[in-house]
């Protein structure tokens, strides 16, 4: 348990650092000085000497951006923990049961209507949640028929992605080649460039609905690893539980697609690298998961925004490093079946 602690500690530490240097680094430089001065004014209300143009920056775009990719990496990460733990399954990712695919789909139709930002979100969120109902009660109904469930739910969650993802490619087919299409591209290859103030609450309070329950949970994910049945010996309603880290990943994985688009890899890797750190006990993987992943996010975002003239979309660059990174593992470990 110390080397947990230590080590979760150094995590946090860096996690920290990140996000200081997050708040400085840009193509409008804020001297780390600077920062300091308007983070304790923020906190405080003490009076600053920056100017204008600087907090303006710092308050307005920076600290929101830096504040939703901490979120949006840490409600993936536990999303794809989650998953993966009820699936029994460590090559699962948050998209797994349409989440992402029904997120987009209800995003590119706001896009094509020429909605506000708000109502993107809120038909993203709408259409997320609604994939995944929709896979998950199919499943059920095939699965009284004595089939597993949870190889049903996995199946059934891939036709139900197929079929929105096949909605997408509609909207892109009859969108406006000139405005529609570009805007609609642009969102799907994700990023964060258009985060605001605003942003933060349809972001935290999913991510406050849907990480509690998982902590209070994480013992019984545990138990999950086994069959029902040695489940239910133990005590644990597997149902139940699987039916409460559905939601609560599904919640995760909503409000992350609404707010900053298709964001891949980050639930799939995120998990494997804290599983390295920490063992398969979900009591200590899902702290370790969420730290891990917020500032994984947070520092590739520092480089979509900083390596370039022109700003890298998010979802480029998680891939670009993810993928690597997965195959790496797999080599390292032999298989990644036996770990989970």
């Amino acid at each position: 348990m110390r080397n947990y602690t230590f080590k979760i500690i150094v995590i946090i530490v860096i996690l920290i650092t990140v996000f200081l240097v997050s708040l400085a680094v840009g193509r409008y430089a804020i001297k780390p000085g600077e920062v300091m001065e308007l983070l304790f004014h923020g906190i405080t209300g003490k009076e600053v000497t920056v100017d204008e143009m600087t907090q303006s920056v710092f308050y307005g775009v920076r600290l929101p951006r830096a504040i939703a990719a901490v979120i949006i990496g840490a409600a993936l990460s536990l999303s794809g923990a989650g998953y993966q733990g009820i699936l029994r399954n460590p090559i699962v990712a948050p998209d797994i049961l349409g989440a992402s695919s029904g997120a987009s789909l209800g995003a590119a139709i706001g896009i094509m209507f020429d909605l506000p930002v708000i109502g993107i979100e809120a038909l993203a969120f709408a259409g997320g949640l609604l994939a995944v109902g929709i896979a998950f009660f199919i499943s059920r109904s095939f699965a009284q028929g004595g089939h597993s469930h949870t190889i049903i739910l996995v199946l059934t969650g891939m036709v139900v992605a197929a079929f929105f993802s096949a909605g997408i490619s509609i909207i892109k087919y009859v969108g406006d080649p000139y405005d529609t299409l570009p805007a609609l591209t642009f969102w799907l290859m994700g990023g964060l460039s258009y985060v605001e103030k605003s942003d933060l609450l349809v972001l935290l309070v999913p991510f406050v609905i849907g990480a509690v329950p998982l902590f209070l949970l994480r013992w019984k994910l545990n138990i999950l690893c086994f069959s029902d049945e040695e489940a239910k010996t133990l005590g644990a309603q597997a149902g139940k539980v699987r039916g409460i880290v559905i939601l609560c990943a599904t919640l995760l994985t909503c409000s992350s697609v609404a707010v900053g688009g298709m964001i891949g890899w980050v639930g799939l890797v995120i998990p494997h690298i804290a599983r390295m750190l920490t063992g398969p006990d979900f009591r200590k993987l899902l702290p370790m998961t969420a730290v891990i992943g917020g500032g994984f996010l947070l520092a590739v975002d520092d480089v979509a925004r900083s390596v370039l003239a022109q700003e890298i979309p998010i979802g480029i660059l998680t891939a670009i490093i993810g993928a690597p990174v997965f195959l790496y593992m797999l080599a390292r470990s032999g298989h990644l079946i036996g770990d989970a």
